[in-house]
C-alpha cells in the first residue's frame, strides 16, 4: 500500500505536443545516472512545491509523464531511452504549480539530453470517456485543486482518490488500457472517489473475482463510461537524443 502524489498536465491528444513555452526553467538542476542496484522509483514535485525529484527513471518514462501521453505515443530514439536510469534533483525559483513543473521538466530534458523531436498525428483507436446515463457517482471536491490531488493505491486495484481532475483520470486509465482515452465528460473541477477493479491480465489472481473489470467498475462506481472510437492522436517522434554528462 502506498500513496502516489500525482503530477498533472492536460491530456495531449490534439496539436502542439512539441510546441511548449520555452521560458520556464529550473533555477538549478542536477541530472545524473542512477546508482546501480538502487531500489524504488519516484518522479514528482517534492513537498513545498519548489523542488522536483526523479529517482531510477528512464528518459522515455520521464517524457511520458512530462507530456502526459502513453508509452506507445513516443516513437524513435535510441534503445537506452527505455533502459538507462537517471536521477533528477531540481529546484525552481519559487513554489510552482504542477503544470509549471511539467514545462520546466520538458525544457530540462530537451537541454540535458540534447533532444530533437517533432510530433506526428495519426488516426488510432481511442476510448471516449463520458458520463453514463445514470449520472455521476463521484463527489465534487469543493476546496481542492489538481495540485492537491492524491491517490491511495491498495490491493489489486483499489484507488481512494481525492481532488482528481477528469483529464488526469483519463490519462491514468489509458496507461492501464490498450489505447488513449479522451475526456468528453464535460466535468470541471476535481473529484473524490473510490474505484476498485481488476485488470484484464492473462494470469488472474485468486481474489480477482471480488472486483469487476474496468468498464463495469467505471460505470457502476463512478457513473462514467468508455466507448471505442477512432480519432487523431499525436505521437512524439524522437529524432535525436544523447546521454548527458554527469553534473
Amino acid at each position: 500500500m502506498h500513496c502516489v502524489r500525482l503530477v498533472f498536465a492536460a491530456m495531449l491528444i490534439g496539436p502542439a505536443l512539441v510546441a511548449q513555452p520555452p521560458d520556464l526553467q529550473f533555477e538549478v538542476a542536477s541530472l545524473k545516472p542512477s546508482r546501480p542496484g538502487a531500489q524504488g522509483n519516484v518522479l514528482h514535485p517534492a513537498p513545498g512545491r519548489q523542488r522536483y525529484v526523479a529517482t531510477n527513471e528512464p528518459l522515455k518514462e520521464m517524457l511520458i509523464v512530462a507530456y502526459r501521453i502513453r508509452f506507445d505515443q513516443v516513437s524513435g530514439g535510441p534503445g537506452w531511452m527505455a533502459t538507462d536510469l537517471w536521477d533528477i534533483n531540481a529546484e525552481a525559483e519559487r513554489p510552482s504549480s504542477v503544470e509549471e513543473f511539467h514545462v520546466m521538466l520538458r525544457n530540462l530534458l530537451k537541454e540535458r539530453f540534447n533532444l530533437r523531436m517533432h510530433s506526428e498525428t495519426k488516426e488510432r483507436p481511442v476510448y471516449i470517456m463520458s458520463v453514463d446515463k445514470a449520472g455521476v457517482k463521484m463527489t465534487p471536491n469543493e476546496i481542492g485543486t489538481a495540485d492537491d490531488a492524491s491517490i491511495d493505491e491498495a490491493g489489486f486495484l483499489k484507488w481512494t482518490s481525492k481532488s482528481i481532475p477528469m483529464d488526469y483520470l483519463a490519462w491514468l486509465l489509458s496507461v492501464y488500457l490498450d489505447r488513449p482515452i479522451i475526456d468528453r465528460t464535460g466535468l470541471t473541477g476535481t473529484w473524490d472517489f473510490t474505484l476498485s477493479w481488476t485488470p484484464d491480465l492473462p494470469t488472474r489472481q485468486p481474489d480477482d473475482s471480488a472486483y469487476p473489470g474496468i468498464f463495469e467498475a467505471l460505470q457502476k462506481q463512478l457513473g462514467l463510461k468508455l466507448e471505442s472510437q477512432r480519432a487523431p492522436v499525436e505521437v512524439l517522434v524522437i529524432d535525436h537524443a544523447e546521454k548527458p554528462a554527469e553534473n
